[in-house]
This record gives structure tokens, C-alpha cells and sequence, in this order.
């Protein structure tokens, strides 16, 4: 609940480690590092998640990766394709057989840290059914005036989500709900 890493803020050290992990995709990791300063010279995220775009293959967790390695954060990944139930992001409550905590803190816990570097893989791949819009549940992670107090219906605690450094990778623009592309950055 309460340990942090030690954040790296060293732009040059970033950018050293991008170049080391990636070759080629200038444009790329230019745009990641201007983000980044960003992240850097105002203390806190910018409201915009970063999400990567492209086929299967080019280097979207390998980037997200390498982010986490230049942030000196704990790297989390938390694949969100075939999700289609809202208490898959919030949790499921306590009264029901088998009931888990929800995807983003299982993962917070996995981190062991407050502040890691929490990639949402296959962003695009979320759906919706009878037992409700699991989108409407991740935007509530995702915007930081909500994320400061985010309740799990599993532990039932309000959970503070803004010193995470969210990540998304997608496929496809074509099936990702307009209202949660307006939360997210595309490169």
C-alpha cells in the first residue's frame, strides 16, 4: 500500500535506454520522450495515456518495457483482451463464490509497488455484455481526478492510483470506444 521506487529523471538516461533496446523508430521514441519530460518537469502524469498503435510484432511491450527501465519503476503488464465484464477491472464482491480482486490492483500487487509503470495490453480488445461496460470501469483508473480514491469491490478500500504511470498498446483504433480514446495518446 505503500512502498515506491525511486523514480529516475534523467531524460539522457531514457533516451540512452530506448536507443539501447530499440533500433530505428526515431519518431517513436521521440515522441515517448518528449512525453516523459513531460512526466518530468511537472511531477505528475500528463491526463493523456500513452498507447501504443500497430500490428502485432513491432515492439509495443518491448517499448513499454524499456520505459519502465529508464523510469527505474516496476514494469506490470495486464492483458486486457476477451475482457467483457466490468468486475474484471473493479472486482468482483466478496459474497460471491470465487470472488477476486479486479485486474488493476492483482496487478498493483504483483508490482509490490505504488508507482510502476502498469501497461493495459490489447486496450482495443475490450467488450461489453450483459454485466456491464468494462470501459467505463478502466476510465475511472485511468483519469487522475477519479483514480486518487478508485474502490475495488473486493477489498472495498479506496486505492490511489495517480502515482502509476499508465501504458496501453492496441492493435487497432477500429474497436477501442470513442470515449476511451479521448483518454489516450496514440503514437
Amino acid at each position: 500500500w505503500s512502498n515506491k521506487s525511486e523514480d529516475c529523471k534523467d531524460i539522457l538516461k531514457a533516451k540512452d535506454q530506448l536507443d539501447k533496446d530499440h533500433y530505428g523508430l526515431d519518431k517513436v521514441k521521440d515522441r515517448i520522450l518528449e512525453y516523459l519530460a513531460v512526466c518530468i518537469m511537472t511531477q505528475k502524469t500528463p491526463q493523456a495515456i500513452l498507447c501504443l498503435v500497430g500490428p502485432p510484432g513491432v515492439g509495443k511491450t518491448s517499448l513499454a518495457k524499456s520505459i519502465a527501465k529508464a523510469m527505474n519503476k516496476q514494469f506490470i503488464k495486464q492483458s486486457l483482451g476477451g475482457v467483457k465484464d466490468e468486475s474484471e477491472i473493479r472486482g468482483h464482491r466478496r459474497t460471491y463464490l470465487g470472488a477476486l480482486p479486479g485486474r488493476i490492483l492483482q496487478g498493483m500487487k504483483r508490482a509490490g509497488t505504488i508507482n510502476p509503470v502498469f501497461l493495459l495490453d490489447e486496450i482495443d480488445k475490450l467488450t461489453r455484455d450483459a454485466h456491464g461496460d468494462p470501459t467505463s470501469a478502466l476510465l475511472e483508473v485511468l483519469d487522475s481526478e477519479q483514480n486518487k480514491a478508485f474502490r475495488d469491490h473486493f477489498v472495498e478500500l479506496p486505492f490511489d492510483h495517480s502515482n502509476c504511470f499508465f501504458l496501453a498498446t492496441a492493435s487497432t483504433l477500429d474497436t477501442i470506444p470513442r470515449h476511451l480514446i479521448d483518454r489516450l495518446e496514440m503514437i
